[in-house]
């Protein structure tokens, strides 16, 4: 990955350089979270029927929809770090992964490492890819994704 060191020695804005590592805070699901996202975006039996998942399903329960623990991810992210930025729009996700299931009851846990930084001072914007993940409590990867976004960089 390539960074424009030069273009970023102009946005001096904490957090946004090579490898550097953002916190993102933790969020529990509970089985009613579960559930009632799943009823309404993913309803498949396995995120709503807990008797079913139990009997048919391939993870012994109920399980969160993968869209559920991406909201996950994109709520710690602007609610522990987006909002000290002024975001201008999501850029692209890329080799985005669901490595164990999430169950009710696990607390994740996410953060952002800066992978690359690009520098546009003509549009007064930064593009700024990271590696992001969600752990649970055993520290277990559950998500895994590179993520862009542009924020706005001062003139």
């Amino acid at each position: 990955m390539t960074t424009n060191n030069a273009a970023m020695e102009d946005v001096k804005l904490e957090g946004f350089n090579v490898d550097d590592r953002n916190q993102l805070g933790s969020y529990t699901l509970t089985l009613e979270d579960i559930i009632s996202f799943a009823e309404q975006w993913d309803p498949q039996f396995f995120h709503t029927d807990p008797e079913r998942a139990v009997t048919e399903g391939f993870f012994g329960g109920i399980i969160a929809s993968g869209i559920q623990t991406m909201a996950v991810f994109q709520r710690l992210s602007v609610q522990s770090f987006s909002q000290n930025v002024k975001v201008i729009g999501g850029a692209g996700i890329k080799d985005l992964q669901f490595r164990h299931p999430v169950y009710p009851g696990d607390t994740l846990t996410g953060s952002l490492t800066v992978t690359d930084v690009h520098h546009d001072s003509e549009r007064h914007r930064t593009l700024v890819t990271y590696a992001g993940e969600l752990i649970n409590q055993k520290e277990e990867k559950v998500l895994v994704l590179f993520i862009s976004v542009y924020i706005q960089t001062p003139s």
